[in-house]
């Protein structure tokens, strides 16, 4: 994944296919607005239209809303039906939980019949260039297909290992993703100053012309945004569990080997040790104010939304330019306020499969003149 579909020189080519999925979210938004007396749920949008991206660069098929709206609740489904269980850790009580144990079974069997034929399009038109008119040239399938995964067979994955790697890239871009523009617009709304000063900076960078990758990196305004947005709303709050290799001591505490560490994101992102004003969001800290970090980790862990090390999240780069990228199309867009008009926002966060607002976020976009 990480060298042949996350590489900086991969992510260049599915550019045209972010572009089509930026156009057809500021477009959903508009017909959503219009239904809707101007009102928009962020994080459904924003979401599909992530999971636009994702999909074609997973099966590197074009589709239309109705089947990619079908994979999107298959995959749901998943996510729902999975929730960790005290069986898990304690198998003697399995016996109780048989129902739910037949349910997650039925969930995966729906996904596997479901997401497979998918799977065997896309390797028909790998075997036959130029049979299938949605085929693109590359997918993360193609890295797939050929890799071999049982100890001394020559053997590719089956389709149900397949299902579960495409499940995970899927799941894992995506809600992440979303989750953190939800977030960044709510920001902006309850801090209008920034939500102006970020259009002013797209205005002048800009000018008519829609907001595209290249211009993302002229912008120190938008990219201290993000950064902010990912100090104080993390989409996870717990990188993965990591365990102990070797006896260590770490807070004071002497750590056994094989221990499970669970590092909490959030804390380290509202420190008053290492943040000036923590509560407040604030992107000029990271301009004006001599307040800076390193989201990789390298040069010293002031925040950590991706994990750092040699375990860091291989969608960091693909994650930070989706965020982007869509933040600064929906503010060159549109203008974004509070609904119902003057109500407080709700900054309450509640766990699903990413730290979601307990009350998703409704909004007014009022179109740019």
């Amino acid at each position: 994944m990480v060298q042949n579909m996350l590489s900086s020189t991969r992510l260049k080519e599915f550019k045209s296919v972010r572009e089509d999925a930026m156009d057809k979210f500021i477009n959903r938004l508009k017909v959503n607005a219009e239904k809707n007396n101007g009102v928009v749920v962020v994080v459904r949008d924003a979401r599909f239209a992530v999971f636009c991206i994702l999909v074609v660069m997973c099966f590197g098929l074009e589709m239309d809303e109705e089947k990619l709206e079908r994979i999107d609740q298959v995959m749901k489904n998943v996510l729902i039906v999975l929730d960790p269980r005290i069986d898990d850790y304690l198998p003697i009580l399995s016996v109780f939980f048989s129902k739910q144990r037949k349910r997650a079974l039925e969930v995966r069997k729906e996904q596997v019949d479901f997401i497979v034929p998918f799977i065997e399009q896309r390797r028909r038109a790998i075997q036959n260039p130029g049979s299938d008119q949605t085929a693109i040239t590359f997918s993360y399938l193609d890295t797939l297909f050929d890799v071999k995964v049982h100890e001394g067979k020559k053997s590719s994955p089956s389709n149900e290992e397949l299902v579960s790697l495409i499940s995970e890239f899927l799941n894992g871009g995506t809600d992440t993703t979303a989750t953190a523009v939800e977030w960044g617009i709510a920001q902006l709304i309850d801090n209008p100053e920034v939500q102006t000063k970020l259009y002013q900076e797209i205005n002048m960078t800009v000018g008519d012309k829609k907001v595209n990758e290249k211009d993302i990196e002229k912008m120190p305004y938008l990219q201290a945004v993000v950064k902010e947005l990912l100090r104080k709303h993390p989409p996870t709050h717990f990188v993965l569990t990591h365990a102990v290799t070797e006896p260590t001591t770490l807070g004071g505490y002497d750590i056994p080997t094989d221990t499970n560490v669970e590092v909490y994101i959030a804390g380290i992102g509202e420190d008053p040790k290492l943040w000036s004003n923590p509560e407040k969001f604030d992107p000029e800290r990271f301009i004006s104010k001599g307040e800076d970090a390193d989201i990789t980790g390298v040069t010293g862990v002031r925040m950590m939304p991706f994990g750092v090390g040699r375990r860091i999240c291989p969608g960091l780069a693909i994650g930070t330019l989706h965020i982007s990228l869509m933040l600064a199309r929906m503010v060159q867009e549109f203008e974004w306020t509070a609904y119902p008009p003057g109500k407080k926002i709700d900054f309450t966060g509640k766990l699903e499969f990413t730290v979601v607002m307990k009350e998703s976020l409704r909004a007014v976009i009022k179109p740019r003149e």
